[in-house]
């Protein structure tokens, strides 16, 4: 997720930037803090300048009071609105705007939907809330709620891209270096806590696994063979024992790095952001074939298993994000193999744990790093640009900033 920052002086500006908004049918009020609603729910730029004015006469000396913030989950994001909600009042709260009067606001004119904040840096004292780290702080916080709500990272060189190894191809020979060159790496990048789940992952890159359990000369044996597949799932070539690839990708191994996975899973909350995702998809359709096509785009691969009837009696996920697959059982009963055989067929809709729908964006079709402007960086922003809008606006800004002189001088009398 991207945050801007920008800074300026032309409070009417920004409100009516994000008036026109709702005024098209683009945009809509999300939350507000300290700023009155009307009766039927709706804001009025006059009465919205009140209540900040409430807090802005108490200053006489920053120039640029207005703080006009917008923040940007990545264009695969599917959050709700109650999710940016949550998002935008954690993310002032952190910043140390929570006490302040704000408006949020979605705006859905592009695919990518985002959302606006307009706030003020006085506080109700009067004083400047300090901006000296805001950069880093901000960055630091973005990271944070990426983290929390399962956002694609902003971070343009650790974005997570899908594993894209070259599948095993019986036609090319050599399967004992294809199947080499596949499953170590794999094994070192995916977490998955049983040999289903890690079969299933094998199997995408047509690699067949089995668990060899019994007993050679007396002694107990427990160990893996690895196969090549087609296209179909048709084992080719000679079965392999996983001595032949080395002790990381043999039984014992496998079994340690189930519990690896498990501990890593767990510390860093991935099943939570993989269901999350998950349910959110879930929310724009009850089509099985559309449902696997936006996770795909999401980086996540499923992988419904059927019988000849064409009843799902299994299903797998493999979120190549946080590089976790997920037997769907282990997800939650929501999400069970049977849950969607009753969801595909209009018997009984999933209920989500994590309440998730809608869409994401940015101002334009461009998804660029973090980029905060400072006080004198207000070229394209919206505050220097907006404020000359019509002349009726600039009118009645200029009654407004006569009418908070006129108290300032005042209370200097005073």
């Amino acid at each position: 997720m991207i945050a801007k920052i920008n800074v300026g002086n032309s409070l009417l500006g920004a409100l009516t930037y994000n008036q026109n908004k709702i005024n098209n049918d683009k945009g809509k009020v999300l939350c507000t803090n300290k700023i009155t609603e009307r009766e039927d729910g709706s804001f009025s730029i006059r009465s919205c300048m009140i209540d900040f004015d409430n807090q802005l006469q108490k200053d006489v000396k920053t120039e640029k009071p207005i703080l006009h913030i917008s923040l940007n989950p990545h264009p695969n994001d599917v959050l709700s609105n109650e999710q940016l909600t949550s998002i935008a009042q954690e993310y002032m709260e952190k910043m140390g705007y929570g006490n302040q009067p704000y408006i949020v606001y979605k705006h859905e004119d592009i695919s990518r939907h985002h959302i606006h904040i307009v706030s003020t840096n006085i506080d109700e004292t009067g004083k400047k809330i300090s901006d000296s780290n805001n950069f880093y702080k901000s960055k630091k916080i973005t990271r944070e709620l990426e983290e929390k709500y399962g956002l694609y990272s902003a971070e343009k060189n650790k974005q997570n891209k899908v594993f894209d190894f070259k599948k095993v191809d019986s036609y090319e020979g050599n399967l004992k270096n294809q199947i080499t060159n596949i499953i170590k790496p794999l094994v070192a990048r995916y977490h998955f806590m049983s040999f289903r789940e890690y079969k299933t992952l094998l199997s995408t890159y047509n690699i067949y696994a089995e668990e060899v359990v019994g007993k050679v000369n007396g002694r107990n044996y427990q160990g893996i063979i690895y196969q090549a597949t087609d296209n179909k799932g048709n084992k080719v070539g000679n079965p392999l024992n996983s001595s032949i690839f080395g002790k990381y990708v043999g039984y014992n191994a496998i079994q340690k790095k189930f519990e690896k996975s498990k501990n890593t899973i767990k510390n860093k909350e991935f099943k939570r952001q993989t269901h999350q995702r998950i349910t959110s998809a879930l929310n724009t359709t009850s089509d099985k074939n559309y449902f696997k096509d936006t996770l795909s785009k999401q980086g996540i691969d499923v992988l419904f298993r059927e019988n000849e009837s064409g009843r799902i009696y299994g299903v797998t996920f493999i979120d190549h994000n946080n590089n976790c697959v997920f037997n769907g059982s282990r997800l939650g009963k929501d999400l069970s193999a049977n849950s969607f055989e009753k969801y595909f067929n209009n018997e009984t809709p999933i209920t989500n744990n994590d309440k998730n729908s809608e869409n994401t964006e940015t101002n334009d079709n461009s998804y660029s790093q973090y980029q905060p402007n400072n006080e004198n960086g207000l070229m394209g922003g919206f505050f220097d640009l907006l404020s000359m809008d019509t002349n009726i606006e600039n009118q009645e800004e200029e009654r407004f900033r006569k009418h908070i002189q006129r108290k300032k001088k005042r209370k200097r009398k005073i």
